[in-house]
């Protein structure tokens, strides 16, 4: 069981509350992490976690086993659920790690104290902790300092802290790109070291970061800072600047699709992935897309949006029959191939009038987008046409006319599809 948060002022009380109940039962406890650095940073948290000196089945004790979820208690990690609206919270019991033997996940823990948990964790940035009675930060690892210069530094030696886990360079460079900061110098050289390793983290890890990567604001830079730094060419190396096996020109077509996919109204990884592989083509994407097991609805959505896009962002749709391009603007993803049509043409690939049209056409109402057929299957064995390609082939004919208006009402289908037996 989990719980969502509806409500930014529910689930800051009940993080506040957490900590409050933790240190009436004589614990220390703190807001760490990621909250802390968004608080800071004067955002709304997406979500709390707190760390603290209870042990996880203190932590039991103190909110009830009814109230809290032990999934993680093996690394300390106890979910503590709160009431209607305000989410879950993570309640982490402050901890040293054992060695990493995985490339992502220590091999057991130690518990310990705030300042050793505090130089366990990634960077500077997400190594604070903050009382949120006092608003006191505790910092043990330079993280304000690198807050107010816009640093995103590895706690520690950055070659071990990438060395424990692969996925920490990834998040180095979403956390660059979201909030606009840079790479310190001895971070960026290990990753620029160590992006082998990245491909021996699991797919669906790679493909989470990618999906955060594009679909918020800084994707620009964070495809930027994928180039830069040698990591596309380990997790997209179908399209990657510098990949072996890639077109002369990858490198500027990169740089265009991440104009573009900073361009989106509604950035999605599919429609990111559908620009950054035009080139390439169908076939390198559904490689890409496999290989990083995306849902079915996001590899279909993207290969869609890739042969839409060819099929619609050439000559002039409006000036088409209408039958040619309605099976694309009707498809239930239509806003989005709107959106990169919009995109593209802002961005100088495309005809600015020509995906203004399909935007108009994707939002009229569906009735009018879609009508019903005129004739089904059944209409048609019923008027003596047999089952089969002939059936198939009646229908299609009697949709495009219909579409374009040659033929209106169901007594013409049907006197079309007789006319094909005769």
């Amino acid at each position: 069981m989990s719980r969502q948060i509806s409500s930014p002022e529910r689930a800051r009380q009940f993080a506040v509350e957490v900590v409050i109940r933790l240190r009436e039962s004589g614990h220390e406890a703190l807001w760490a992490g990621g909250c802390v650095r968004d608080e800071l940073l004067g955002r709304i948290p997406a979500d709390y976690d707190v760390a603290t000196s209870a042990r996880p089945d203190e932590v039991r004790r103190v909110f009830g086993h009814r109230r809290t979820l032990a999934v993680g208690a093996a690394f300390g990690v106890i979910t503590v659920l709160g009431p209607e609206g305000a989410g879950q919270i993570e309640v982490a019991t402050f901890r040293t790690d054992a060695a990493y033997t995985d490339g992502r996940h220590p091999a057991g823990v130690t518990f310990s104290s705030a300042p050793e948990d505090a130089r366990r964790r990634d960077f500077t940035i997400n190594g604070l902790f903050l009382d949120p009675a006092s608003g006191e930060v505790h910092d043990f690892v330079g993280g304000r300092a690198d807050l107010a210069a816009g640093v995103v530094r590895a706690i520690g030696v950055p070659a071990l802290r990438f060395g424990e886990d692969h996925l920490r360079m990834l998040r180095a460079v979403r956390f660059a790109a979201a909030f606009g900061f840079a790479l310190d110098g001895d971070t960026r050289s290990a990753i620029e070291r160590m992006t082998h390793l990245v491909t021996t983290v699991s797919p669906e890890r790679i493909a989470a970061e990618l999906r955060a990567m594009v679909s918020r604001p800084g994707r620009q830079r964070a495809l930027e800072l994928l180039a830069e730094t040698g990591l596309a060419k380990e997790v997209l190396p179908e399209v990657a600047p510098g990949a072996a096996g890639t077109a002369p020109g990858a490198e500027e077509a990169w740089a265009e699709a991440a104009r573009i996919i900073a361009a989106l109204d509604e950035p999605e990884l599919p429609a990111a992935l559908a620009e950054l592989f035009e080139r390439a083509g169908p076939g390198a994407l559904r490689a890409a897309t496999a290989r990083l097991r995306l849902s079915n609805r996001e590899a279909k959505l993207a290969n869609w949006l890739l042969e839409a896009v060819a099929a619609l962002g050439g000559a002039d749709p409006a000036g088409r029959p209408w039958s040619e391009v309605q099976p694309w603007l009707a498809q239930e993803d239509g806003h989005i191939l709107a959106d990169l049509l919009r995109a593209r043409a802002d961005c100088g690939r495309g005809d600015a009038a020509a995906a203004a049209w399909v935007t108009a056409q994707v939002a009229r109402p569906r009735t009018e987008l879609d009508p019903a057929p005129l004739v089904t299957g059944a209409d048609l064995l019923a008027a003596g046409v047999a089952s089969g390609p002939a059936m198939g082939a009646a229908l299609a004919e009697i949709r495009a006319l219909q579409l374009d208006g040659a033929i209106t009402t169901r007594a013409q289908a049907l006197a079309r599809a007789t006319e094909r037996q005769s």
